[in-house]
Protein backbone atom coordinates (compact mmCIF):
# COMPACT_ATOMS: atom_id res chain seq x y z
CA UNK A 1 0.00 0.00 0.00
CA UNK A 2 1.23 3.52 -1.05
CA UNK A 3 1.43 6.92 0.90
CA UNK A 4 -1.49 8.90 0.57
CA UNK A 5 -1.83 12.63 1.97
CA UNK A 6 -4.32 13.51 3.98
CA UNK A 7 -6.12 16.58 5.54
CA UNK A 8 -7.92 18.29 8.08
CA UNK A 9 -9.92 21.47 8.76
CA UNK A 10 -10.11 23.57 11.32
CA UNK A 11 -11.45 27.08 12.45
CA UNK A 12 -14.80 26.37 10.34
CA UNK A 13 -18.72 26.31 11.83
CA UNK A 14 -20.61 28.33 13.68
CA UNK A 15 -24.47 27.59 15.87
CA UNK A 16 -26.93 29.57 13.15
CA UNK A 17 -27.81 27.74 10.24
CA UNK A 18 -29.50 31.07 8.51
CA UNK A 19 -28.70 31.87 4.96
CA UNK A 20 -25.94 33.86 5.11
CA UNK A 21 -23.98 32.03 7.88
CA UNK A 22 -24.14 28.78 5.39
CA UNK A 23 -22.87 30.87 2.60
CA UNK A 24 -20.06 32.02 4.75
CA UNK A 25 -18.95 28.65 5.82
CA UNK A 26 -18.91 27.19 2.27
CA UNK A 27 -16.72 30.32 0.94
CA UNK A 28 -14.81 28.72 3.47
CA UNK A 29 -15.04 25.19 3.16
CA UNK A 30 -14.05 25.69 -0.80
CA UNK A 31 -10.91 27.90 0.10
CA UNK A 32 -9.20 25.40 2.16
CA UNK A 33 -10.51 22.84 -0.07
CA UNK A 34 -7.93 24.75 -2.67
CA UNK A 35 -5.32 24.86 -0.06
CA UNK A 36 -5.44 21.05 0.77
CA UNK A 37 -5.57 20.30 -3.09
CA UNK A 38 -2.44 22.66 -3.57
CA UNK A 39 -0.44 21.24 -0.92
CA UNK A 40 -1.34 17.61 -2.48
CA UNK A 41 -3.96 15.87 -0.26
CA UNK A 42 -6.28 13.71 -2.00
CA UNK A 43 -8.60 13.94 0.76
CA UNK A 44 -9.99 16.47 3.67
CA UNK A 45 -12.13 16.62 6.35
CA UNK A 46 -13.83 19.37 7.94
CA UNK A 47 -16.10 19.45 11.22
CA UNK A 48 -19.49 18.53 12.06
CA UNK A 49 -22.16 20.56 10.69
CA UNK A 50 -19.47 22.52 8.81
CA UNK A 51 -21.46 23.45 6.02
CA UNK A 52 -25.16 23.55 7.47
CA UNK A 53 -23.50 25.01 10.85
CA UNK A 54 -23.86 22.49 14.13
CA UNK A 55 -27.88 24.03 15.36
CA UNK A 56 -27.69 25.43 18.84
CA UNK A 57 -30.06 23.59 20.55
CA UNK A 58 -31.73 26.66 22.60
CA UNK A 59 -31.53 28.18 19.24
CA UNK A 60 -33.93 25.97 17.40
CA UNK A 61 -36.15 25.15 20.38
CA UNK A 62 -40.03 25.98 19.81
CA UNK A 63 -40.04 27.52 22.68
CA UNK A 64 -37.82 30.40 23.72
CA UNK A 65 -37.34 29.76 27.52
CA UNK A 66 -36.52 26.08 28.17
CA UNK A 67 -35.20 23.62 25.26
CA UNK A 68 -38.29 21.72 23.47
CA UNK A 69 -38.37 19.67 20.05
CA UNK A 70 -36.29 21.56 17.48
CA UNK A 71 -38.15 23.86 14.66
CA UNK A 72 -36.06 23.22 11.52
CA UNK A 73 -37.82 25.29 9.37
CA UNK A 74 -34.72 27.63 10.68
CA UNK A 75 -32.55 26.29 8.85
CA UNK A 76 -32.27 27.82 5.56
CA UNK A 77 -32.69 24.82 3.24
CA UNK A 78 -32.90 25.99 -0.41
CA UNK A 79 -29.09 27.93 0.39
CA UNK A 80 -27.85 24.60 1.63
CA UNK A 81 -28.65 22.83 -1.17
CA UNK A 82 -26.91 25.44 -3.49
CA UNK A 83 -23.80 26.05 -1.15
CA UNK A 84 -23.79 21.66 -0.88
CA UNK A 85 -23.69 21.41 -5.18
CA UNK A 86 -21.30 23.88 -5.18
CA UNK A 87 -19.10 22.18 -3.01
CA UNK A 88 -19.64 18.93 -4.85
CA UNK A 89 -19.02 20.89 -8.01
CA UNK A 90 -15.58 22.36 -6.46
CA UNK A 91 -14.06 19.09 -5.44
CA UNK A 92 -14.63 18.15 -8.99
CA UNK A 93 -12.58 20.97 -9.98
CA UNK A 94 -10.26 20.46 -7.62
CA UNK A 95 -9.77 17.34 -7.80
CA UNK A 96 -10.43 16.30 -3.88
CA UNK A 97 -11.94 13.61 -2.06
CA UNK A 98 -14.24 15.97 0.65
CA UNK A 99 -15.83 14.71 3.91
CA UNK A 100 -17.79 17.18 5.13
CA UNK A 101 -20.74 17.86 8.07
CA UNK A 102 -23.81 18.88 7.46
CA UNK A 103 -27.01 18.56 8.63
CA UNK A 104 -29.24 16.10 5.70
CA UNK A 105 -32.86 16.12 5.86
CA UNK A 106 -35.11 12.93 4.19
CA UNK A 107 -38.15 14.03 2.36
CA UNK A 108 -41.23 12.40 5.01
CA UNK A 109 -39.08 12.29 8.18
CA UNK A 110 -39.68 14.59 10.66
CA UNK A 111 -36.24 14.89 11.94
CA UNK A 112 -32.93 15.70 10.49
CA UNK A 113 -29.83 13.41 10.17
CA UNK A 114 -26.50 15.17 11.53
CA UNK A 115 -24.29 13.85 8.68
CA UNK A 116 -20.90 13.74 7.22
CA UNK A 117 -21.77 14.14 3.13
CA UNK A 118 -18.51 11.66 1.57
CA UNK A 119 -17.77 13.68 -1.99
CA UNK A 120 -15.86 12.38 -4.81
CA UNK A 121 -13.18 13.56 -6.68
CA UNK A 122 -14.57 13.77 -9.69
CA UNK A 123 -17.37 15.94 -7.83
CA UNK A 124 -20.25 13.56 -7.09
CA UNK A 125 -21.74 13.00 -3.87
CA UNK A 126 -21.05 9.13 -3.46
CA UNK A 127 -21.99 8.59 0.20
CA UNK A 128 -23.03 10.02 3.74
CA UNK A 129 -22.79 8.73 7.28
CA UNK A 130 -25.65 9.62 9.94
CA UNK A 131 -24.61 9.81 13.25
CA UNK A 132 -25.73 6.76 14.98
CA UNK A 133 -24.72 7.64 18.87
CA UNK A 134 -27.04 10.51 19.74
CA UNK A 135 -26.39 12.64 22.44
CA UNK A 136 -29.44 12.46 25.16
CA UNK A 137 -30.43 15.79 23.74
CA UNK A 138 -30.11 15.35 20.17
CA UNK A 139 -32.32 12.06 20.41
CA UNK A 140 -34.81 13.68 22.53
CA UNK A 141 -35.28 17.19 20.59
CA UNK A 142 -33.40 17.46 17.19
CA UNK A 143 -32.27 14.49 14.87
CA UNK A 144 -32.88 10.98 13.90
CA UNK A 145 -30.07 8.64 14.34
CA UNK A 146 -28.42 6.37 11.65
CA UNK A 147 -28.35 2.93 11.39
CA UNK A 148 -24.92 1.58 8.94
CA UNK A 149 -21.56 2.52 9.05
CA UNK A 150 -20.13 4.37 6.03
CA UNK A 151 -16.96 2.97 4.49
CA UNK A 152 -15.26 3.94 1.29
CA UNK A 153 -11.96 3.75 -0.51
CA UNK A 154 -9.65 6.34 -1.75
CA UNK A 155 -5.99 5.38 -4.04
CA UNK A 156 -6.38 1.89 -1.86
CA UNK A 157 -7.00 3.07 1.51
CA UNK A 158 -10.94 2.03 3.49
CA UNK A 159 -11.74 5.35 5.21
CA UNK A 160 -14.59 4.70 7.82
CA UNK A 161 -16.81 7.59 9.19
CA UNK A 162 -17.83 9.04 12.65
CA UNK A 163 -18.85 11.92 14.73
CA UNK A 164 -18.61 13.71 17.96
CA UNK A 165 -19.75 12.10 20.70
CA UNK A 166 -19.26 8.31 18.78
CA UNK A 167 -15.57 8.76 20.14
CA UNK A 168 -16.84 7.51 23.43
CA UNK A 169 -18.37 4.42 21.91
CA UNK A 170 -15.44 1.99 21.30
CA UNK A 171 -17.77 -0.50 18.99
CA UNK A 172 -17.76 2.15 16.32
CA UNK A 173 -13.82 1.64 15.95
CA UNK A 174 -14.21 -1.69 16.55
CA UNK A 175 -16.62 -2.21 13.77
CA UNK A 176 -14.55 0.11 11.24
CA UNK A 177 -11.48 -1.79 11.71
CA UNK A 178 -13.89 -5.51 11.18
CA UNK A 179 -14.51 -3.78 8.09
CA UNK A 180 -10.72 -3.40 7.14
CA UNK A 181 -10.51 -0.04 7.68
CA UNK A 182 -7.63 1.80 7.45
CA UNK A 183 -8.26 5.32 8.76
CA UNK A 184 -11.74 6.76 10.57
CA UNK A 185 -12.64 10.04 10.05
CA UNK A 186 -13.78 11.65 13.03
CA UNK A 187 -15.65 15.20 13.13
CA UNK A 188 -16.68 17.22 15.96
CA UNK A 189 -17.98 20.65 16.39
CA UNK A 190 -17.70 21.00 20.66
CA UNK A 191 -16.30 23.74 21.22
CA UNK A 192 -15.44 23.54 25.28
CA UNK A 193 -12.82 22.40 27.01
CA UNK A 194 -14.44 19.04 27.63
CA UNK A 195 -14.39 18.31 24.58
CA UNK A 196 -10.18 18.00 24.70
CA UNK A 197 -10.08 14.87 25.44
CA UNK A 198 -11.94 13.42 22.10
CA UNK A 199 -9.06 14.90 20.08
CA UNK A 200 -6.08 13.72 22.49
CA UNK A 201 -6.49 10.62 24.22
CA UNK A 202 -9.47 9.34 23.21
CA UNK A 203 -8.02 9.56 19.04
CA UNK A 204 -5.07 8.40 20.57
CA UNK A 205 -6.13 4.94 22.09
CA UNK A 206 -8.48 3.85 19.72
CA UNK A 207 -5.47 4.35 16.86
CA UNK A 208 -3.57 2.01 19.48
CA UNK A 209 -5.70 -0.44 19.96
CA UNK A 210 -7.18 -0.68 16.78
CA UNK A 211 -4.00 -0.18 14.24
CA UNK A 212 -5.95 2.51 12.62
CA UNK A 213 -5.28 6.13 11.70
CA UNK A 214 -7.83 8.53 13.33
CA UNK A 215 -8.23 11.77 11.91
CA UNK A 216 -10.25 14.00 13.74
CA UNK A 217 -11.42 17.49 12.76
CA UNK A 218 -12.51 20.30 15.70
CA UNK A 219 -13.35 23.82 15.70
CA UNK A 220 -10.08 24.69 17.47
CA UNK A 221 -11.54 28.37 18.46
CA UNK A 222 -9.97 28.71 21.57
CA UNK A 223 -6.91 27.58 23.81
CA UNK A 224 -8.22 24.51 26.25
CA UNK A 225 -10.47 23.59 23.51
CA UNK A 226 -10.16 20.44 20.86
CA UNK A 227 -7.85 20.85 17.67
CA UNK A 228 -7.71 19.19 15.09
CA UNK A 229 -5.05 16.34 15.00
CA UNK A 230 -3.95 13.11 13.03
CA UNK A 231 -3.17 9.81 15.52
CA UNK A 232 -0.99 7.53 14.17
CA UNK A 233 -1.65 3.58 15.38
CA UNK A 234 2.51 3.58 16.31
CA UNK A 235 2.20 6.32 19.25
CA UNK A 236 2.63 9.49 17.12
CA UNK A 237 0.95 12.74 16.66
CA UNK A 238 1.32 12.98 12.79
CA UNK A 239 0.00 16.93 13.15
CA UNK A 240 -1.88 18.87 15.32
CA UNK A 241 -3.48 22.24 14.86
CA UNK A 242 -3.42 25.09 16.74
CA UNK A 243 -6.22 26.59 18.82
CA UNK A 244 -6.37 30.11 17.80
CA UNK A 245 -9.52 30.23 15.94
CA UNK A 246 -8.12 30.75 12.54
CA UNK A 247 -9.27 28.52 9.41
CA UNK A 248 -5.98 26.17 8.81
CA UNK A 249 -5.68 23.15 6.96
CA UNK A 250 -3.48 20.14 8.53
CA UNK A 251 -1.41 18.20 6.29
CA UNK A 252 -0.48 14.38 6.86
CA UNK A 253 0.80 11.67 5.13
CA UNK A 254 -0.28 7.86 6.07
CA UNK A 255 2.58 5.65 4.90
CA UNK A 256 2.51 1.98 6.38
CA UNK A 257 5.81 1.36 5.99
CA UNK A 258 6.78 4.41 7.84
CA UNK A 259 5.93 3.43 11.15
CA UNK A 260 8.34 3.69 13.75
CA UNK A 261 10.75 0.82 15.01
CA UNK A 262 9.48 -1.86 16.71
CA UNK A 263 5.84 -1.48 16.06
CA UNK A 264 3.93 -4.40 14.62
CA UNK A 265 0.75 -4.32 12.59
CA UNK A 266 0.43 -8.34 12.83
CA UNK A 267 -2.62 -7.88 15.83
CA UNK A 268 -5.01 -6.67 13.42
CA UNK A 269 -4.86 -9.91 11.27
CA UNK A 270 -4.56 -12.25 14.17
CA UNK A 271 -7.80 -10.45 15.89
CA UNK A 272 -9.39 -11.22 12.27
CA UNK A 273 -8.26 -14.80 12.77
CA UNK A 274 -9.83 -15.39 16.05
CA UNK A 275 -12.94 -12.96 15.63
CA UNK A 276 -13.95 -15.66 12.48
CA UNK A 277 -13.45 -18.33 14.88
CA UNK A 278 -10.07 -19.96 13.25
CA UNK A 279 -7.50 -21.23 15.41
CA UNK A 280 -3.81 -21.29 13.80
CA UNK A 281 -1.95 -24.73 13.57
CA UNK A 282 1.29 -25.74 15.39
CA UNK A 283 3.56 -25.23 12.15
CA UNK A 284 1.93 -21.83 11.52
CA UNK A 285 2.74 -20.66 15.00
CA UNK A 286 6.47 -21.97 14.90
CA UNK A 287 6.73 -20.03 11.32
CA UNK A 288 4.71 -16.83 13.10
CA UNK A 289 7.42 -16.91 15.69
CA UNK A 290 10.25 -17.89 13.48
CA UNK A 291 9.48 -14.58 11.54
CA UNK A 292 9.46 -12.52 14.83
CA UNK A 293 13.11 -13.41 15.65
CA UNK A 294 14.28 -12.36 12.23
CA UNK A 295 12.62 -9.25 12.83
CA UNK A 296 10.09 -9.49 10.20
CA UNK A 297 7.19 -9.15 12.20
CA UNK A 298 5.39 -10.37 9.23
CA UNK A 299 2.50 -13.42 9.68
CA UNK A 300 2.27 -16.32 7.77
CA UNK A 301 -0.07 -15.91 4.91
CA UNK A 302 -3.24 -18.08 5.99
CA UNK A 303 -2.85 -15.95 9.63
CA UNK A 304 -2.89 -12.74 7.51
CA UNK A 305 -6.35 -13.72 5.31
Amino acid sequence: MATIRIAVAQGVGTHTPDGASIREQGRRIRELMASAADGGARLILFTEGALSGYPDKRLMSRDPDRVTESDWSRVDWAVLEDELAATVGHAGDMGLWAVVGSVHRVAGRARPFNSLYVISETGHLVGRYDKRYLSPTESTFMFAAGEHPTVFEVDGFRFGCALCIEANMPEVFIEYESLGADCVLLATYADGPAAEPLGSSHSMAHALLTGMWIAFAAPGFAPGTAVSCVASPDDRWLVRGDPDGAPQVLFADLNPDAMRAGYDRGYRPWRACYRNGYCPTPDEVTALLESQESQTATPPQRLRS
